[in-house]
């Protein structure tokens, strides 16, 4: 591999602030690995056609790496900006491999294992490329790309470029838009007037709605399958014909009308991925143009599917619109709702659609006679806690991607999944209405209640609060509400003496994020064994904790770790504090989060840094964009091992 040189300003040619859909993949790049919701890299292959020669591969990506600046560009590493550089500023980031054969479990594997690889894109150009070798011929191009600057469909159409070139049918040279040229048309006089309704929409959203019908309660890892038809392309093209709307959003709905029609719930959260290439100049940029964006779903019971599509599609719509208006400043303001409200809003699906033709690729898997092939199989894996459905349409046959958690759906019903769907996208074809049902479908699963902000497993929230120090017993159930009283959840907690209802309502805000199905009970009944004499055998005595979110009193820093990391947050949150000083971080209140304090995911990477100079490490960025409190977050900080001088020797 050749290894290019770091940028020097010689090699930049024009630079600019990142646009809006990039400031998200740009914090997301601070997150590690395992974590991300995106892959990051993206990586894809294709073949190379004979007679081409790795001669031609070189030739063909140098003459890509000129036509699309988003193959030279690199990313500022504490601040949102972009440089574009020369188109010899460094080597093509290309290296080779020997493969006995490349079929398609090889391609598979080594695609894997390129985008396993990282990818600097503050130094580097912010993709890689592998060619693989069978008997010294050239058989496939292996590509893997950063997220920041290229996007899912940018790089289906760098390979697909790429392969045109080798086949000899390539397009004429022409320059492709880089998201530079759009930052200067990004309107903002509506910033504030969008974040209101934004806000407005989410804000009685329900979370985890699949939860309580799912399988096995354990979560014991993911399923993962895929449901190939050919019967079901021509159905979701008339479909779409008939509803004047694009195939993906009749997939999307036929999701919502699958949910509503199994849960009983007709409103929640789906996050679509969307790309803004309705020009005609942008269908061919490989720039970061896609953005997931959350779709609020409302749905009336016994609405007709078109209704059912309409509405997915105007929110959809809706949802993009105010995802252009500042979506750090969103996600932010979203998390600080999420805290007074005492919920995670979780998405209940994720839907992803790969709308563009790769009939170049290697099938992963044959088809069978009938057009339908459809396999599972489980990972050892964390369980999800949404219904991921990625939707490709090529060469003729619809096929659905699904990746759902043990928790939600076990492997039957997961099979069960797809097979729905297409037998829905029959049934409009032919005309049906297909209303949506009033009621659940299916009966809940034992041991999950509805509370007003969404689902709730009781095992999970009961394991939770054992995991309190000073909790020896505890029971959760829902109340017995009166008429017209909102319901609620009711726990019972046997605790030593010194342990209070505030002490354990904040333990289960910290752990919002970390625990499926979670969702912070408005009202707590605690048993404290014997408050007076402190012994377990005397009768329980009440405390009622109240019926709203507790308001703690401002409690300043008072470790090392937490006057760091109060001293980051000054720095960093909007009229803050000079950078590089511990000093006056005692306004910042060490029992609110991170977005309570007015910081966005923007400043993030460089609250890190601050972190690292005041010689501390161990938040990951994710966590400091959720609900935790910061003094939750401060004892998760570790300080920096020593550095050891250039001999090698530790210092004593």
């Amino acid at each position: 591999m050749n290894h290019p040189p770091e940028p020097t300003p010689d090699t930049v040619i024009r630079s600019g602030p990142l646009t809006w859909i990039q400031q998200w993949h740009w914090f997301e790049h601070t997150i590690p690995a395992p974590r991300r919701v995106n892959p990051t890299p993206l990586a894809d292959h294709c073949h190379i056609p004979p007679p081409a020669t790795v001669a031609d591969v070189l030739a063909a990506l140098a003459s890509l790496t000129a036509r699309h600046e988003a193959l030279r560009t690199t990313v500022d590493p504490l601040h949102p900006i972009q440089h574009v550089h020369r188109p010899d500023w460094a080597p093509l980031p290309v290296d080779y491999v020997d493969v006995p054969n490349a079929d398609a479990e090889t391609l598979e594997a080594a695609t894997a294992a390129l985008a396993a690889r990282p990818i600097d894109p503050e130094r580097n150009p912010p993709w890689l490329a592998r060619v693989l070798l069978e008997g010294g011929k050239p058989r496939a191009v292996l590509m893997a790309a950063h997220h920041v600057l290229i996007d899912g469909w940018g790089l289906a159409v760098l390979i697909s470029q790429l392969h045109d070139q080798l086949s000899g049918d390539e397009a004429p040279l022409e320059a492709s838009v880089h998201p530079l040229d759009m930052v200067a048309a990004r309107p903002s006089e509506r910033t504030r007037a969008a974040e209101r309704e934004w806000l407005t929409r989410l804000a009685s959203n329900p979370t985890g709605v699949l939860g309580p019908f799912g399988g096995a309660a354990d979560g014991a890892g993911r399923h993962r399958l895929q449901h190939r038809s050919v019967s079901a392309y021509d159905d979701l093209d008339r479909v779409a014909r008939r509803y004047r709307v694009s195939p993906e959003a009749v997939v999307l709905a036929a999701l919502a009308h699958d949910v509503a029609a199994r849960t009983g719930e007709h409103r929640f959260l789906a996050s679509v991925v969307v790309s803004n290439r309705a020009r005609a100049a942008l269908r061919h940029s490989i720039g970061v143009r896609a953005l997931t964006v959350p779709v609020q779903i409302d749905l009336r019971p016994g609405a007709a599917f078109g209704e059912v599509l309409a509405s997915v599609v105007a929110a959809s719509a809706a949802a993009y619109r105010h995802g252009q208006w500042r979506p750090a400043e969103l996600v932010a303001a979203q998390a600080r709702m999420d805290r007074r409200r005492g919920v995670l809003t979780v998405p209940t699906i994720e839907f992803n659609c790969y709308a563009w033709p790769r009939d170049y690729l290697v099938p992963a898997r044959p088809t069978a006679p009938d057009g339908t092939d459809t396999w599972i199989r489980s990972a050892p894996d964390e369980p999800c806690d949404t219904l991921y459905v990625d939707l490709g349409r090529d060469a003729g046959v619809v096929t659905l991607d699904v990746t759902v958690g043990d928790h939600l759906l076990d492997a039957e019903q997961a099979v069960a999944l797809p097979v729905r769907l297409c037998a829905l996208l029959r049934a409009l074809a032919g005309g049906a209405e297909c209303p949506v049902p009033a009621r659940a479908l299916a009966p809940a699963a034992s041991g999950w209640w509805r509370a007003p902000q969404g689902w709730v497993c009781l095992a999970g929230l009961e394991e939770v609060l054992r995991g309190h120090p000073g909790v020896l017993d505890v029971t959760v159930v829902p109340s017995e509400s009166a008429v017209g009283e909102e319901p609620h959840l009711v726990v019972r907690a046997r605790t030593v003496p010194d342990v209070t209802p505030d002490d354990l309502h904040r333990h289960v805000l910290d752990h919002l994020g970390e625990v499926p199905a979670l969702v912070a009970p408005g009202r707590y009944v605690l048993s404290p064994a014997g408050l007076a004499s402190g012994r377990p055998s005397d009768p329980p005595r009440t405390i009622t904790g109240g019926t709203t979110t507790f308001r703690f009193p401002a409690r300043p820093p008072a470790t090392g770790a937490e006057r760091a990391l109060a001293a980051a947050v000054a720095a960093v949150r909007p009229g803050g504090l000079a950078a590089g000083s511990l000093d006056g971080p005692d306004a910042v209140d060490m029992n609110r989060c991170l977005a309570d304090h007015g910081v966005t995911l923007v400043a993030v990477p460089r609250l890190l840094a601050l972190l690292h100079q005041f010689g501390f490490t161990g938040i990951a960025s994710d966590e400091l964009a959720g609900t935790a409190s910061l003094g939750h977050l401060a004892a998760a900080l570790e300080p920096l091992p020593p550095r050891a001088p250039r001999g090698g020797e530790t210092s004593p």
